[in-house]
């Protein structure tokens, strides 16, 4: 089992709904995007679950009204479903926010 976990105190930031960070349903429990990573409570602090992936360059598909995929409001943005997951534009590709599993 690999040790090489990083994680952040619940000292340096509290994650809830108005920290302003984006919360993302992960499985049983809600990340936070901070940073460029995903934040996950766990006891006395966050883990962080690394860089978030990055999908597709708006070059090979640009979501839109006429693009083809269910368009969902996600807190300030709109994300689209796509491939089994939810795409956010980010500069010039697409996060993934979230599994649809």
């Amino acid at each position: 089992m690999s040790t090489d976990l990083k994680t952040h105190s619940l000292a340096e930031h509290q994650h809830g709904p108005d920290c302003g960070h984006v919360a993302i349903r992960h499985a049983d429990h809600v990340d936070y995007l901070h940073d460029g990573h995903l934040h996950a409570a766990h006891e006395d602090h966050y883990d962080d679950h690394g860089d978030v992936p990055v999908a597709h360059a708006i070059s090979e598909h640009e979501h839109g009204a006429e693009c083809g995929h269910e368009a969902i409001w996600h807190v300030d943005h709109m994300d689209y479903l796509h491939d089994g997951h939810r795409h956010a534009v980010h500069e010039d590709h697409y996060d993934i926010h979230d599994d649809l599993d």
